[in-house]
């Protein structure tokens, strides 16, 4: 039963990441630590030894890589906030430096193949391994430490780090594609109110103090002083004009009421 059961885990990237991500690490170490002895020993065979399993820890790089970035999208899936911005850097940081890993294998491989032809070779290829070995060793726990923080809360002694680019957005940019961001999108557009119920749409200051303003095609020009001034002598004429047929239509009442009627015969 439990036979079954590890072996449906085994078809899980994500599960078979965690089992073979501490060898390009721990393993690795070992590795350059039997490399320090080999050459203070100064023995062929333990030397050989030492960069086969160079050769061995360096070479797991590239599963642990390709799981990892398998079970990239159910890992983000289920981490929280924190955990997605470890996660993505823990990504950047294996893109960047997977490549030294793939060097220090080659280097192990053809440094055996050189003791072997050439055993004068031994303590050079010994010293270069050694000293390319450590540098990856750095680099591969650069990468672990970001990784740690993905899912284990206790190992985060401080603020995640800023956003990185994830390995869809590497992958849109590497076809031409602009990676867009809904949810920060969303984020920055502001919310609109005027079409909530019972909600008025709102002004900002800015909207109050200046003036909407005008369409040139729709609304007239304003008048010039010439066309005001025109107006206003054509007021003043209507007025004197109606003025003047009010006291015709007076006098000529008052003319009607003097005129005697007609005695009749």
């Amino acid at each position: 039963m439990s036979f079954n059961l590890l072996w449906q885990h085994l078809s899980d990237p994500e599960y078979v990441h965690v089992l073979i991500n501490p060898l390009p690490v721990y393993g690795l170490s070992i590795a350059v630590l039997a490399l320090a002895l080999a050459l203070f020993l100064r023995t062929q065979r333990l030397t050989i030894a030492a960069l086969v399993l160079v050769f061995v820890c360096s070479l797991s790089a590239w599963p642990t890589y390709n799981y990892g970035e398998a079970a990239y999208d159910r890992i983000k899936a289920m981490s929280d906030p924190a955990g997605k911005q470890w996660l993505d850097e823990h990504m950047a940081r294996g893109m960047k430096m997977i490549w030294m890993f793939y060097v220090l294998a080659g280097v192990a491989a053809l440094g055996v193949v050189g003791i072997v032809k050439w055993p004068r070779l031994s303590l050079a290829v010994t010293v270069g391994t050694l000293a390319w070995g450590a540098a990856t060793l750095g680099a591969g726990g650069y990468i672990a430490y970001a990784g740690g923080h993905v899912r284990h809360k206790e190992f985060r002694f401080e603020p995640p780090p800023t956003p990185q680019m994830s390995q869809h957005e590497h992958s849109a940019m590497d076809h031409g594609e602009t990676p867009t961001k809904p949810a920060e999108s969303e984020q920055a557009k502001p919310m609109d109110h005027s079409n909530m119920p019972g909600m008025e749409p709102t002004k900002s200051p800015e909207s109050k103090e200046q003036p909407m303003p005008h369409d040139s095609a729709t609304s007239p020009a304003p008048p010039t002083q010439d066309q005001l001034e025109a107006s206003r002598v054509q007021l003043e004429a209507s007025r004197l004009q109606l003025e003047a047929s009010r006291k015709q239509l007076e006098a000529a009442e008052a003319a009607k009421g003097q005129t005697p009627s007609p005695t009749p015969k």
